[in-house]
């Protein structure tokens, strides 16, 4: 009788498991193509094929939903850029694979997110940003290290500045007041962006392989 009992527990909690899984995948894509702002509860319910009353069993309101969404967006960044940087390919090449992975994941961003975000939910936005600075800091120092040590980056970079100037500009190229996202794709905002940063620290070698990943 108790391992009946063991074995039905273990049988709802897998089931609450899936269903979160459920509304997250649902409201993640949601908040990506349409925004934080604009999507209601009874949206993702609706999109889901669930009541609203479900969602509340799991996530107590709006923003305890947004802040589980943000954090499962990074985790699944954060697990791909990984995967990536432990292939070892060359620093250019690892940098246009991680800006690939990104864009598929975000959605080219079309609703601006993280401007959403940070207006209207600017401590999630604070945590979020805290968490990116904290992996592409680290990402990107060893990833000029590397090019420095295959002759692809100058000797003479800064390696520091240049990390935090990147991430910096990652995240600038984000302010739709300054790249409206009608007049640019975050796509092509991403990719001028890496070039812009590639031709200002590359050798010779190094222009000729970005050359050649463009």
């Amino acid at each position: 009788m108790e391992t009946i009992f063991v074995s039905l527990v273990s049988f709802v909690n897998l089931l609450n498991i899936i269903m979160k899984e459920k509304i997250l995948y649902n409201a993640t894509e949601m908040f990506l193509n349409i925004g934080f702002k604009s999507i209601t509860m009874d949206d993702i319910a609706s999109n889901a094929g669930i009541s609203k009353k479900t969602i509340y069993a799991h996530f107590s309101n709006k923003t305890e939903l947004v802040e589980a969404v943000t954090l499962h967006i990074f985790e699944i960044v954060k697990k791909g850029v990984a995967i990536i940087h432990a292939q070892e390919q060359n620093p250019i090449i690892e940098l246009f694979e991680i800006k690939r992975f990104v864009m598929e994941h975000l959605k080219d961003e079309k609703s601006s997110p993280q401007y959403q975000l940070q207006k209207y939910y600017p401590k999630i936005y604070n945590t979020l940003k805290q968490k990116q600075f904290m992996l592409l800091q680290e990402l990107i120092k060893e990833n000029l290290e590397k090019g420095i040590a295959q002759k692809l980056f100058r000797e003479s970079i800064d390696i520091d500045f240049t990390a935090r100037i990147y991430i910096h500009g990652l995240v600038g190229i984000k302010d739709k007041d300054i790249f409206p996202l009608h007049n640019y794709s975050m796509d092509v905002l991403s990719t001028n962006h890496l070039e812009y940063h590639l031709r200002g620290i590359s050798t010779k070698s190094g222009i000729q392989e970005l050359e050649k990943q463009l």
